[in-house]
């Protein structure tokens, strides 16, 4: 083969090669290209689009979606239920310093997404959510005593949300649950309560023991009425027999019964003085010793 066949082969060589480049190089592009075009959105989410940076007001629901390559980017904002967590510090209605720790169950509104990201941004919720629990923590509190704050939690509770939800709904962002994680009071306050607490078990126990010695007193003054009833039947049980016994005697008893229960007894000797008591006169035996 002469020189100009070796060059002829290399140039035919160099020129498949730049066809090889060339393609692969418009294969990756083309990749590039449709992977640019591309959005897929997260169960859950939100895809908010901006195109050169300016929010657009159409957003993307959860799947499969095409864009503009290159000009057109996907925010993903989640619509999940999500977890704040912070802590609190406010004053109550008796100016005792109250710190609380605090959880905060939320979400972002799907037709609210375009609107945060475009206003506020990703960090919502240091910028939306932590002030706005921060106010309402304080402002409830200072409705209620130290005490009524742990006696009435839920109903703390139940207000700081009310409250809460106020504040941040016009922003798009839903209140699902808000819990008070812990109550905490100076060592002062906490140390009167522990003592409050005290007092009040040992008036607790006082007055059960007070309970029962009453209940024990009932108990024995019930006794002594219900012997005192039987005793007084069985006496009146008695007399009723005594008096019946008494009326049978005295029905029982006439002149003739008399006389003869007196002759009976009688020794056979007169009286030495005769009298109107003197019984033998109503028997008529000095009549008969007269005749």
């Amino acid at each position: 083969m002469d020189k100009n066949g070796i060059i002829d082969i290399k140039k035919k060589n160099e020129s498949k090669g730049g066809i090889v480049a060339a393609v692969i190089i418009i294969v990756v592009l083309a990749i590039i290209v449709l992977a640019s075009a591309v959005a897929i959105v997260p169960a859950g989410s939100t895809g908010v689009v901006t195109t050169f940076g300016k929010v657009s007001e159409t957003t993307y629901s959860e799947g499969f979606h095409l864009k503009i390559p290159f000009a057109q980017e996907v925010e993903i904002i989640s619509n999940k239920i999500q977890v704040y967590e912070t802590d609190a510090s406010a004053v109550s209605k008796d100016l005792q310093s109250v710190n609380s720790k605090i959880a905060v169950n939320f979400r972002v509104r799907s037709e609210a997404s375009a609107s945060i990201y475009k206003n506020i941004g990703g960090d919502y919720q240091q910028v939306i959510l932590m002030p706005a629990v921060q106010e309402s923590m304080k402002a409830i509190s200072a409705k209620y005593t130290a005490e009524q704050l742990i006696t009435e939690r839920n109903q703390v509770g139940a207000e700081i949300k009310d409250q809460l939800e106020a504040k941040v709904s016009d922003y798009g962002i839903q209140i699902e649950k808000f819990n008070i994680v812990n109550f905490d009071f100076s060592a002062e306050f906490n140390s009167a309560i522990e003592q409050k607490q005290v007092a009040e078990q040992n008036l607790i126990k006082t007055r059960t023991e007070q309970e029962e010695q009453l209940v024990i007193a009932d108990a024995d003054a019930q006794k002594k009425i219900k012997a005192a009833n039987a005793e007084a039947a069985a006496i009146k049980a008695k007399a009723d027999a005594q008096a019946e016994a008494n009326k049978v005697l005295s029905e029982s008893l006439n002149d003739t019964l008399l006389k003869y229960q007196t002759i009976e007894k009688w020794d056979g000797q007169l009286p030495k003085v005769a009298s109107d008591a003197n019984a033998l006169i109503s028997l008529d035996i000095d009549k008969k010793t007269a005749q």
